[in-house]
């Protein structure tokens, strides 16, 4: 497997910053903790725990991560990670169908530390879970390879206006290394569908797009659904950049829509073009931020350059954000 010869990692996040992160959000026996709904635990936050952790060069807290998530949360027969558990309840798995942007981010971050750390066993363990995402929830719509949100619900035969998918499922930097993991997977063109299906989105003069879109025809709003670009989607221009999209136009338009007075990130009720809320954790303005950083190099600001941790999700874009732009752009951070 080509990821087998990758050198280690330099350490992308600083150690002070990753320290942070995991005496707020992760206990030690590696559950990462949603610490703005209810302090569950899911598929994501898996992920993105072992991402920061393999990105901070700390392989003892990834393998503490990992560990629970293998232990606790990849129980289902298809390989795929039950998506939500929640320390309150008995048994502690909520929900068993999966979340497949969890799925993605844990097969990501296997393969990132699998090369880096020269661990054929993590290698092994991504390439299963890759194999389960592609064969699963990679589906052929119009010719074209989708990403179903999860396994039950989204299709046409579960929903009238199936296929339903969100646009924040695309984790476009995860796609290479998922190639390598599962090559009998299309990921390039699963990864240029989600450009298109972006672009396509923003119809009708709108310049965001919604949290979940039906593609069964024109890609419009999915029924039952709020119209609104929220808290996913917001992780779109992320992902565009992090995953070195060249669609400039595309990721200035998103970016200046969800940002248009440079002080808060706004999300918008798509239908009646009324800003819901306005988001000033760093967390959030630190990805229009990043965006202008990788199109021009505009320099991030001071306040958006400091780590601290305020609650799990936005905390965790700020160091995804912070940790491109240190290995990417780190005139940006001067």
């Amino acid at each position: 497997m080509a990821l087998c010869s990758g050198p280690a990692l330099a350490a992308a996040i600083e150690a002070d910053d990753w320290t942070a992160f995991r005496n707020a959000f992760v206990e030690p026996n590696g559950r990462v903790v949603d610490t703005a709904n209810g302090r569950i635990s899911h598929s994501e936050g898996q992920g993105y725990g072992m991402i920061l952790a393999y990105l901070a060069d700390n392989r003892g807290d990834f393998e503490r991560i990992w560990s629970f998530t293998r232990t606790e949360m990849m129980l289902r027969d298809d390989g795929l990670v039950m998506w939500r558990w929640d320390p309150q309840s008995t048994p502690r798995i909520t929900d068993p169908n999966n979340a497949t942007d969890g799925d993605i981010l844990i097969a990501y971050a296997l393969g990132l530390a699998g090369r880096g750390w020269n661990r054929p066993d993590l290698l092994n363990a991504g390439a299963g879970l890759a194999k389960a995402i592609g064969d699963t929830v990679v589906r052929q719509h119009n010719g074209a390879p989708v990403i179903m949100p999860g396994a039950d619900g989204y299709d046409a035969q579960a929903r009238p206006d199936g296929p339903v998918v969100n646009l924040s499922y695309w984790v476009f930097e995860a796609f290479p290394v998922l190639a390598d993991l599962a090559p009998s997977i299309d990921w390039d063109a699963v990864s240029q569908n989600g450009v298109a299906l972006i672009e396509q989105s923003l119809t009708d003069g709108r310049n965001l797009p919604p949290e979940w879109l039906s593609i069964r025809t024109v890609p419009r709003p999915a029924e039952g659904f709020k119209d609104e670009f929220g808290y996913n989607a917001l992780r779109i221009p992320l992902y565009l950049v992090r995953g070195q999209i060249d669609a400039p136009e595309l990721i200035e338009r998103l970016a200046k829509a969800m940002d248009p007075d440079g002080n808060a990130v706004t999300l918008v009720d798509l239908e009646s073009g009324a800003v819901s809320e306005r988001l000033t954790d760093p967390g959030y303005r630190i990805i229009p931020a990043l965006a202008a950083c990788a199109r021009d190099g505009t320099k991030i600001g001071e306040d958006l350059r400091q780590f601290t941790p305020t609650l799990y999700y936005p905390s965790t874009l700020h160091l995804l954000g912070l940790s491109y732009a240190a290995e990417h752009h780190p005139e940006c951070l001067s």
